[in-house]
């Protein structure tokens, strides 16, 4: 009980304390009124914004053909793999499964899979690695429902590199399955 009166004194004592913001009336001398106190300086409220949405790029031509300069399946050809692999990496299983798709849709279009190695191993193992890499592209994409005849493997070995350089960097470029459509020059 002591303890509520206690509290009840302090809430009391604070409620006093308490200052109220109130106004005077505006005092007047020789018949004209006071400007009322300027209120201290506020930072102007900013005029609304207005959002503009932004345009996605325009593609000209169909987006999903291969042919087309702006077409994701035009700029994305390559399968990397690891060094001495001919696993397609989880990473590339989309761009396969979109060319698939493509060729699922477009049955008169034919493809040709180039597998490329870097310079390490002899040229003969480099060839037959190649041509395995470019297999298990083919393999991958007949399993999502392009035909057989629409594809067709090639291997070029170490012969073609894309980065002249004889560092893990430029064998990691090198370690590739390039897919070309019919048409491309």
């Amino acid at each position: 009980m002591k303890k509520l009166f206690l509290c009840l004194a302090v809430v009391g004592l604070l409620a006093g304390c308490a200052s109220t913001d109130t106004q005077k009336p505006a005092d007047v001398t020789e018949g004209t009124p006071k400007q009322p106190p300027v209120a201290e300086k506020t930072k102007p409220t900013p005029p609304p914004t207005t959002v503009t949405p932004v345009k996605p790029p325009t593609v000209t031509g169909d987006p999903l053909d291969p042919l087309n300069p702006q077409s994701m399946l035009n700029k994305q050809r390559s399968v990397f793999f690891d060094y001495d692999s001919v696993a397609v990496k989880d990473e590339y299983k989309p761009l396969v499964t979109a060319h698939s798709r493509y060729l699922v849709a477009n049955r008169a279009q034919k493809i040709t899979i180039e597998g490329n190695t870097d310079e390490r191993g002899s040229r003969e193992y480099n060839i037959a690695l190649g041509q395995r890499r470019a297999d298990s592209v083919r393999q991958m994409m007949v399993l999502l429902g392009v035909k057989e005849d629409q594809i067709e493997t090639v291997s070029f070995g170490e012969e073609k590199p894309r980065n002249q350089g004889h560092d893990e960097s430029a064998f990691s470029e090198n370690r590739r399955a390039d897919i070309r459509y019919a048409g491309d020059k």
